[in-house]
């Protein structure tokens, strides 16, 4: 039943989004059959707003099933506890597991919900990027070592990482009205799991990988993410991750 009920909800955001959004989503990187499929983990880098559920618009219908029947999201304590917002978000999943920011018991029970079907999503900065381009604490967005657990823990399959343009021109955390009929961003990178962990794995002990894990989608966020729509964050642009000059 629970399927049925997250699935309707997704449908409904779509819905949603497609009437007051336009959105710009394109692939990028060598072409695979069928994008869609076969996917173990979702990481979405560049958070900035919690109307990004809106990103939806253009994800096709048997994807966002897959989400309902097997999808597995880690969200911030903070976000789940608050009563309406929380209620809400605990149904953008099968299985949705509150968590605090540090590598405790909540983390490890997301570790336990993923079985051989689940499709992880995750949001590996762990906090949302304000209108100045750092997070609430005035500290720059960095990805954090959880998502090189579940890397090392899925080991096959594909993951889909979603370079997000930013909603500080929808959203910007602090406002409580969203703008409509504004354009959102989304470039996707499909990759075989399986590879990507041995291409960092070589000559690294377990710990310099998640290291190494932070450092790869950091570079690739910073290369692939489409501008920012406020002035407030510039960033230069950085050499290419797969880039014999980028540092490994």
């Amino acid at each position: 039943m629970r399927s049925y009920i997250v699935f309707s909800m997704l449908l409904l955001i779509k819905l949603v989004s497609r009437i007051f959004y336009r959105h710009d989503l394109r692939f990028i990187g060598a072409p695979v059959p069928r994008p869609w499929h076969d996917i173990r983990l979702v990481v979405f880098l560049n958070h900035t707003s919690l109307y990004e559920p809106i990103f939806t618009g253009r994800v096709p219908n048997h994807f966002l099933w897959r989400i309902a029947r097997h999808g597995v999201v880690p969200a911030a304590d903070k976000t789940i506890g608050r009563p309406i917002v929380g209620r809400f978000f605990r149904f953008v999943a099968h299985k949705v597991v509150s968590i605090t920011r540090q590598r405790d018991d909540t983390w490890f029970e997301v570790l336990r919900k993923i079985d051989p079907d689940s499709m992880i999503i995750i949001l590996p900065e762990g906090r949302m990027m304000r209108a100045n381009g750092l997070d609430k604490h005035g500290q720059p967005m960095t990805v954090r070592g959880g998502v090189a657990d579940i890397i090392d823990g899925v080991r096959e399959g594909r993951m889909l990482i979603a370079y997000s343009g930013g909603l500080h021109h929808v959203q910007i955390p602090g406002e409580h009205v969203p703008r409509i009929f504004r354009t959102v961003r989304v470039r996707l990178e499909v990759i075989d799991i399986a590879a990507y962990r041995a291409g960092l794995l070589r000559e690294r002990t377990e710990e310099t990988f998640k290291r190494a894990v932070k450092e790869d989608l950091e570079r690739r966020r910073d290369f692939h993410c489409p501008p920012l729509k406020t002035p407030s964050r510039r960033r230069s642009r950085p050499e290419h991750p797969d880039s014999p000059n980028a540092e490994a």
